[in-house]
């Protein structure tokens, strides 16, 4: 079986897939972005992924 290399960014609304080797790595969980990693302080959608509504 092969290793995991990426998964869905843990910010529960965010829609985007990250490289674990470049995912934002916060409480054992892997994020996209400082925004999803800080639970969005500024509000939602500022992720800056295409298509992305979190």
């Amino acid at each position: 079986m092969s290793a995991v290399t990426q998964m869905k960014c843990a910010c529960e609304p965010c829609l985007c897939i990250v490289y674990l080797e470049q995912a934002i790595q916060k409480d054992g969980k892997h994020y996209c972005s400082e925004a999803c990693a800080n639970g969005h302080p500024d509000g939602h959608g500022d992720c800056g992924h295409k298509g992305c509504t979190c």
